[in-house]
């Protein structure tokens, strides 16, 4: 795929479709990796971006417990041994 080289204020870049932006999930930001004479673009996943403070909301809250006992009755932990 050719891309024009634009320019963007004092700056050049190219514009990325909207597929390539929707099909390869870039969202803010890509990387720019530089590689045996080739640019390579890889976009940026954060997936537990905001984790921290959710879990600490969530503890605040008391949102935090457990949903069922981590030890059943009928459990056997013998047989782990």
């Amino acid at each position: 795929m050719e891309l024009p080289i634009i320019r963007i204020g004092n700056s050049k870049g190219f514009r990325l479709s909207k597929t390539l932006i929707e099909k390869y999930n870039i969202k803010d930001k890509v990387e720019l990796i530089l590689e045996k004479g080739y640019l390579v673009l890889k976009p940026i996943s954060q997936p537990r971006k905001g984790w921290e403070e959710a879990f600490k909301e969530m503890s605040e809250k008391g949102d935090d417990q457990l949903l069922f006992d981590d030890v059943f009755e009928d459990e056997n932990l013998e047989e782990w041994n």
